[in-house]
C-alpha cells in the first residue's frame, strides 16, 4: 500500500514536471519569435504570411529537441525529474545560452558565440554525463534557429559560403555553429572536470579555444587561395580572435551565472561547496563561539569524510561541507552535548528518557536549521541521517538500571531515516570512530583498528547501510583509511624535558633541578 502511494506521488510529480516542460517550451517558443522579429524589423510578418511552414518546422523541431531531454532524465533519472524546479532550472540555462550566442552572433560575430556556455554550466550544476547530452542538444538548437530564422541574412558578419552550398541557400555560419557547439562543448566538459577554482576556470578559456581555432582554419580553408597576392590573412585572423573572444565569454558568463543558479535553485557546485565550508558562514560562526567542542569533533570528522571519499571516488567536498554541519542541531542546546561541557553535566540532573530525547533532537533539529537557512538539501539530509536509528547506549543503559531492565530500546534510539547515500555512511562512520577513538588511553594503529572495525560492523549489524548503495570493498576502504587518519591525528608524542630558559637562553637552574627531583 506504501509502495502503491509512492508511485502515485511519484507520478503526480512528473506529470507537474512534464507541464513545466511544456511552458517553458512555450517561452522558448516565444524568445525565437522576437529574434525573428529583431532580424526583420519592417517585414517579419511577411515570415509568417508567406512561409509559415518554415516557422511550423522550427516549432516542431525545437518540441523533438525538449522531448529528447525530458524522455533522457525520464529513463536515467527519474528523482532529477520528479523536481519540477529541475526542468526549470534546464530550460532556464538553455534559453539563456541560446539567447546569448544568437545576440553575440547577430550583433557581434558568428565566431564570437560563447558556444561553450551552455557546456560548462551543466557540467557543473549537473553531472557530465547529462553535461554532454544538454550540449547536444544546444548544438542541435543552434543549428535549427540559424537554419529556420535567417539570422545571418542581414548581419553581414561570418563566412562565405562553402563551396557547393550556393545553390542549396545554406550559409556555412550554420554549419560553422553546429560543429562548433558539438566540438568545443564537448571538450570543455571533458577538460572542465576537474576545475576546482574560478581562477582554473577563467584559465579554461584558453584550452577550449584551441579546437577553436582549429575549426575556423578548417572552415575558412576553402576560401583560402594558397600563393595569391588577395588571401585576406587579416580577415582570418580577426575570426580567430572573435573565436578566442568567445571561450573566454563561455568561462566568464560561466562564472558570472553560476552563483545567480545556485542561489535561486539551490544547487551545489563545487565552488559552492568550498563556500559553505568558510568560516565566515553563519552556521559556522555560531558553531565555533556557541559549541567550541562540537566544532573542533565536526573538523576532524570533516577531514576523516573527505579522505573517505576520495580513497572510494565520492565527492570529497561534499563530503567535506556536509561533515563541517552534520551537528549543527547540537546549537539548540550545546551545553546538553560532552564535547561543549567543562565539569557540570546537566544529564546528573535528569531522567535517562529526557536526556535521550535531548541528544537524538540534535538530528532533526540540525535538518531544519540546515533547510531554513537555506542549505542544499543534500547537507541537510546528512544531519538527519548520519546517526540512522542507532540506540543511544549510555542512558539506555542508565534506564535498565534505574528502571530493573524495564526499557524500551525504541525510546532511546535516534529517528533516523539511515543514511541514503554513501556520504551519509561515511560520515556515520567517521562521527562514532572519532567519538570512540578519544576514549581510547592506548592509541595505537591496532587499537584504532579494533575501535573503527566495531563502529562498522555494529552498524551492518543493525541494518544502518541498507537504504545506501555502499559495498563491502568501499566500507573496508573506509575503515583502513580512518584508522590511518585517527592514528596519525591521535598520535603520542615524545614527553619534553622540564628545562625553563631565561631571555640570555641559560638554564634557570633552581627549577630545572626541583622538577628533575
Amino acid at each position: 500500500m506504501k509502495g502503491e502511494k509512492t508511485k502515485t506521488g511519484r507520478g503526480t510529480e512528473i506529470a507537474r514536471s512534464a507541464l513545466v516542460f511544456v511552458l517553458c517550451y512555450i517561452v522558448f517558443i516565444l524568445f525565437v519569435w522576437l529574434m525573428i522579429v529583431i532580424n526583420n524589423p519592417q517585414g517579419w510578418k511577411s515570415y509568417f504570411t508567406e512561409d509559415f511552414s518554415r516557422f511550423l518546422s522550427l516549432c516542431v523541431c525545437v518540441l523533438l529537441l525538449f522531448a529528447i531531454v525530458f524522455y533522457y532524465f525520464y529513463f536515467e533519472d527519474k528523482d532529477f525529474l520528479a523536481h519540477a524546479r529541475n526542468v526549470l532550472l534546464i530550460s532556464s540555462t538553455m534559453t539563456v545560452s541560446v539567447l546569448i550566442c544568437y545576440l553575440m552572433g547577430r550583433f557581434v560575430s558568428v565566431f564570437a558565440r560563447p558556444m561553450a556556455l551552455l557546456a560548462l554550466l551543466s557540467l557543473f550544476l549537473f553531472n557530465r554525463r547529462q553535461a554532454i547530452l544538454l550540449n547536444f542538444v544546444f548544438s542541435l538548437l543552434i543549428f535549427v534557429i540559424d537554419t529556420y530564422t535567417d539570422n545571418f541574412a542581414s548581419s553581414g558578419a561570418g563566412l562565405t559560403a562553402l563551396p557547393g552550398m550556393a545553390d542549396s541557400g545554406v550559409e556555412a555560419e550554420v554549419y560553422f555553429s553546429l560543429m562548433l557547439g558539438f566540438v568545443c562543448g564537448t571538450f570543455a566538459v571533458l577538460t572542465a572536470s576537474n576545475v576546482k577554482t574560478r581562477g582554473g576556470m577563467l584559465l579554461l578559456g584558453t584550452f577550449v579555444s584551441i579546437p577553436t581555432v582549429l575549426i575556423i582554419l578548417l572552415l575558412e580553408l576553402p576560401a583560402f587561395n594558397v600563393g595569391a597576392q588577395n588571401t585576406n590573412w587579416i580577415a582570418y585572423i580577426a575570426s580567430a580572435g572573435y573565436g578566442i573572444l568567445g571561450c573566454f565569454l563561455s568561462s566568464a558568463l560561466t562564472l558570472c551565472f553560476l552563483p545567480v543558479l545556485e542561489f535561486t535553485f539551490n544547487r551545489l557546485t563545487v565552488f559552492r561547496l568550498r563556500e559553505l565550508t568558510s568560516a565566515n558562514m553563519p552556521l559556522i560562526k555560531r558553531l565555533r563561539t556557541e559549541a567550541g567542542g562540537t566544532f573542533n569533533h565536526s573538523l576532524i570528522v570533516a577531514q576523516l569524510a573527505e579522505s573517505c571519499a576520495i580513497a572510494i571516488g565520492e565527492n570529497a567536498e561534499l563530503a567535506r561541507a556536509a561533515a563541517y554541519y552534520h551537528d549543527v542541531g547540537k546549537l539548540k542546546q550545546p551545553d546538553c552535548f560532552t564535547e561543549n561541557q567543562s565539569g557540570y553535566n546537566l544529564h546528573d540532573e535528569l531522567t535517562p528518557e529526557l536526556s535521550a530525547d535531548i541528544i537524538r533532537s540534535h538530528a532533526t533539529d540540525g535538518y531544519e536549521l540546515l533547510m531554513a537557512a537555506r542549505l542544499p538539501k543534500e547537507i541537510a539530509d546528512v544531519a538527519r541521517e548520519h546517526h540512522g536509528t542507532m540506540p543511544i547506549k549510555y542512558f539506555y543503559d542508565k534506564a535498565l538500571r534505574l528502571s530493573g531492565g524495564d526499557a524500551n530500546i525504541a525510546d532511546y534510539s535516534y529517528l533516523g531515516p539511515t543514511p541514503r547515500s554513501k556520504t551519509a555512511a561515511i560520515i556515520m562512520i567517521a562521527d562514532a570512530s572519532e567519538a570512540a577513538a578519544r576514549t581510547l588511553k592506548d592509541r595505537t594503529p591496532e587499537n584504532v583498528e579494533k575501535v573503527v572495525r566495531s563502529v562498522i560492523e555494529e552498524r551492518m549489524d543493525l541494518d544502518q547501510f541498507g537504504d545506501c548503495d555502499i559495498t563491502m570493498r568501499e566500507l573496508t576502504v573506509i575503515k583502513e583509511t580512518i584508522v590511518d587518519a585517527l592514528s596519525g591525528v591521535h598520535h603520542h608524542r615524545v614527553k619534553y624535558p622540564a628545562i625553563r630558559f631565561n631571555r640570555e637562553r641559560q638554564v634557570i637552574k633552581d627549577e630545572y633541578e626541583k622538577n628533575d627531583h
